[in-house]
């Protein structure tokens, strides 16, 4: 697998799309910081870590609004191929304030809002809305 946050995106999408409650997909420690970060945002109910050792897993519970779910697309920005970096300034807000963009920062992951509070830039990983 090549990108290991595209199939996580694509995962979660093509699970809300037949209204699935919850998916699971392999774990590593940036996935559950974006799980982590999207539920924050109310994308997400809830996600959780399961299994031991070498077959951990993720469990994303979904949350739906009139049979619409909260998590409706994705973009990726910075992809293996093509890193894309900005700086404090340049973070903008996604959707009008709707959609949350996740950055990586040297001090860890973030969204967009926590990243302006913070001034810190860094690769912009995805936006979501």
């Amino acid at each position: 697998m090549t990108d290991p946050i595209t199939d996580m995106f694509n995962r979660i999408k093509n699970a809300q799309a037949v209204f699935k409650d919850s998916t699971e997909m392999p774990y590593s420690e940036v996935k559950m910081q974006i799980a982590e970060i999207l539920k924050e945002s109310g994308f997400i109910e809830d996600c959780k870590k399961k299994g031991v050792k070498t077959q951990k897993t993720i469990k994303v519970d979904f949350k739906y609004d009139k049979h619409q779910a909260a998590f409706s697309g994705y973009k990726r920005i910075s992809k293996p191929g093509q890193r894309i970096y900005i700086s404090h300034q340049e973070v903008r807000p996604v959707k009008n304030g709707y959609g949350v963009a996740i950055i990586s920062t040297p001090k860890g992951l973030m969204s967009d809002k926590q990243a302006r509070r913070a001034k810190v830039g860094g690769e912009l990983m995805v936006e979501v809305w």
